[in-house]
């Protein structure tokens, strides 16, 4: 067989369970919490997502993370005079009826014992970077997958498999990554005007470029989370 689909082979023969870990910590909030409180639930209990539950329909109905922290500072700030209401009274239903109207679309989730390809596949399809594991039988959420814990699982094992040819190949050769019309900020950016870019150009981290050009740091959409962690989300101008 080829070597060049031996990760596909790898990622077909594990089952999703196979990458939960035997203790992780999972938060799960109802759609009635209040978005502040949640959020401030997500930084005091170091996660990045958190399942949402409705209790009239019995069943998990979608996730809460940073995105939609910074979708609602984008939203509805105007300057620090202004409280932002939204954040500060809505329930996390109230926000998901606003912001979703139109577009809503039911959980995606995945059950224990399907593959890590088909894991994989949907991640890539739905373009989500959380995929939550769902037992059938209680339906309980057990995991929460991502890229980084399907990479570490892969890791673990890659070094005793063939290498495919492609291994060998730099990243620009196989066109990996972004090399034209990058998103960045520089060190005096204002806040709101970086949580701008994360939600029109819908990337997940800015380098930070000083006058020279040169890259001194990095902004990830997670470091918006300590906004919230230290409570200073209401002057986003700095």
């Amino acid at each position: 067989q080829s070597e060049s689909d031996i990760y596909m082979r790898f990622m077909k023969s594990h089952k999703c369970y196979d990458i939960v870990p035997t203790s992780s910590k999972l938060v799960v909030f109802d759609t009635t919490l209040q978005v502040k409180k949640a959020f401030f639930a997500l930084v005091a209990n170091g996660v990045r997502a958190a399942p949402l539950w409705e209790t009239k329909k019995q069943s998990f109905v979608g996730m809460l993370t940073i995105t939609d922290f910074i979708n609602i500072l984008h939203r509805y700030y105007k300057s620090p005079m202004v409280q932002i209401y939204e954040l500060e009274e809505h329930k996390i239903e109230t926000w998901r009826e606003l912001y979703l109207q139109e577009t809503f679309k039911p959980l995606v989730n995945i059950f224990p014992d399907a593959s890590i390809f088909d894991a994989v596949y949907s991640l890539i399809k739905n373009k989500i970077h959380r995929l939550p594991v769902i037992d059938p039988v209680s339906g309980n959420a057990l995991y929460i997958l991502t890229h980084k814990r399907i990479l570490k699982f892969l890791q673990l094992f890659v070094c005793e498999m063939p290498k495919p040819a492609f291994m060998k190949q730099t990243l620009d050769e196989l066109s990996i990554g972004t090399y034209s019309n990058i998103a960045f900020i520089h060190p005096d950016t204002p806040i709101i005007k970086a949580l701008s870019i994360f939600v029109e150009r819908r990337v997940s981290a800015l380098p930070v470029v000083d006058e020279s050009g040169k890259v001194v740091d990095i902004y990830s959409k997670f470091d918006v989370i300590n906004l919230a962690a230290e409570k200073t989300y209401n002057n986003l101008d700095i």
